[in-house]
């Protein structure tokens, strides 16, 4: 059996999927005519209670054209020191924008809204870098899936908007915060200037996110994205898997948040300090392999010889992110012979 756990970007459409695909009205959109990406702008767009949307190939272009409309050149963004805007868009900021950016630090990448405004600095005068945005990441990637609180963000954007600093919220797994918080989409959005999210994640699309804000600032990224080389033709291809993975996928993500629970129980049982289960609350499971005698890439090499699949992403650390294509069984033996792997490290200690 092979189960790929490296992302829940690996997943591939299904048959269905192909089908609404193959099956979509297109145009050209950069006439604006391609109905199909047309309507998946407005869907979701209305989803999240903003006025227009784009849609873009990818989520760092989404968020890279959100904090352009906010943050002008020598201007500063404030993000959590492993954020994705920060960690995984490879200076996208500040090659294309000219944006420079600043970090606080939290544990797991949970949002506490005086952290971020402690080392706000807005209107900073003609000598130093002014703050102008702050991004918050929801669910929050490389710390383990976690899921913002609302009352923070509610806090966050109280004291941003009292100072004026504006909030983007990179949303890219705002799916999972949804499903397994129960707070609705509009709840989440409406804190925020712009917003990012991925269809190509947990919703199971082959490609594509959109950035979501006011008409006026869609309508501005519209010509950054041409200029960024992203101006897309009959694309309605792509939206129609968007459709698809909205009116099916969406309510599928609970199974992912269930089967890494899973995971990370079995793996607790073995080790404790691998995994706390009680911080796995969406689709990620971060893994500690500080007190065992492998690397984190020693300790992938050996599950990949087993079938399973996992990423290392740092000397002791490892994630694993369940997704639409791993079921029960996957899953099982996933955790079988991740527990295997686990406990034979710690024979050899």
């Amino acid at each position: 059996m092979r189960v790929d756990l490296r992302s829940d970007t690996v997943s591939t459409p299904s048959s269905e999927m192909r089908e609404a695909i193959a099956q979509a009205p297109v145009g050209d959109d950069v006439y604006g005519e391609d109905v199909t990406v047309n309507s998946l702008e407005e869907r979701v767009a209305t989803m999240f209670g903003k006025e227009a949307a784009i849609f873009t190939p990818s989520g760092s272009l989404a968020n890279q054209l959100a904090i352009r409309m906010l943050v002008a050149p020598g201007e500063e963004l404030l993000a959590e020191t492993f954020s994705h805007i920060v960690r995984a868009e490879l200076g996208a900021a500040a090659v294309f924008s000219g944006i420079t950016t600043r970090t606080w630090s939290a544990p797991r990448g949970l949002l506490m809204a005086q952290d971020a405004i402690d080392i706000a600095r807005p209107d900073s005068g003609p000598y130093q870098v002014s703050t102008t945005a702050i991004a918050v990441e929801n669910t929050h990637n490389f710390g383990g899936g976690t899921i913002q609180p609302l009352n923070e963000i509610t806090k966050l954007h109280d004291m941003a908007e009292a100072v004026g600093i504006r909030l983007h919220l990179d949303g890219a797994r705002i799916w999972n915060a949804h499903i397994a918080s129960g707070v609705a989409l509009p709840e989440y959005a409406k804190y925020f200037e712009t917003v990012s999210v991925c269809l190509s994640k947990g919703l199971g699309a082959p490609v594509g996110s959109l950035m979501l804000s006011t008409k006026e600032k869609v309508g501005r990224a519209r010509v950054w994205r041409k200029r960024y080389g992203a101006g897309m033709r009959q694309v309605g291809i792509l939206a129609a898997a968007g459709h698809y993975a909205l009116d099916t996928n969406l309510s599928l993500l609970q199974h992912d948040h269930r089967r890494a629970h899973f995971l990370a129980e079995k793996l607790h049982a073995i080790l404790p300090s691998v995994v706390d289960p009680t911080h796995v609350e969406t689709n990620i499971v971060s893994l500690d392999l500080s007190y065992i005698s492998l690397s984190a890439a020693e300790f992938a090499l050996l599950l990949k010889n087993e079938g399973v699949l996992i990423s290392a992403l740092g000397p002791n650390f490892a994630r694993v992110v369940t997704h639409l294509d791993i079921n029960d069984a996957g899953i099982e033996y996933a955790a079988e012979v991740m527990s295997k792997v686990l406990q034979s490290a710690l024979v050899m200690q």
